[in-house]
């Protein structure tokens, strides 16, 4: 939600697990499931709701700040010819994310807010979003 500022000349669609962010947000919201390693079911039926907004939305540019929905955001947006950034969560200060680890080959631009956490072969850092 701290991006959001950025993007309030493009035409944004957004992608949650929470669906009161809908008061937050200008432009469409889609709620998906919320999904983690531990539940399979959730997982697989997370990212199939992802795949299909890809599929319907079709988005230029992907942007998000992590976990597995946004993972399956990088990989579907891609393969659908989106450009793709993953900047991992301010939250993940010692290691990066599980999701964040993984998303390096997937993503066009692989972020994380943590200077430490940088390596030259990604993720880099460009600064914090606070």
């Amino acid at each position: 939600m701290r991006l959001r500022g950025a993007f309030a000349r493009s035409d944004v669609v957004w992608i949650s697990t929470q669906k009161d962010y809908v008061k937050d947000v200008e432009g469409e919201l889609h709620v998906v499931q919320d999904a983690n390693l531990w539940n399979k079911m959730a997982l697989a039926r997370m990212f199939l709701q992802v795949a299909w907004l890809m599929v319907r939305i079709r988005p230029d540019v992907v942007v998000t700040t992590g976990a597995a929905p946004g993972f399956a955001a990088i990989l579907f947006g891609r393969l659908f010819g989106a450009r793709t950034v993953w900047i991992d969560s301010i939250a993940n200060s010692e290691t990066l994310s599980t999701s964040g680890a993984k998303v390096g080959r997937w993503a066009h631009v692989w972020l994380t807010q943590w200077e430490h956490l940088a390596k030259p072969e990604g993720p880099h850092y460009w600064g914090a979003v606070l």
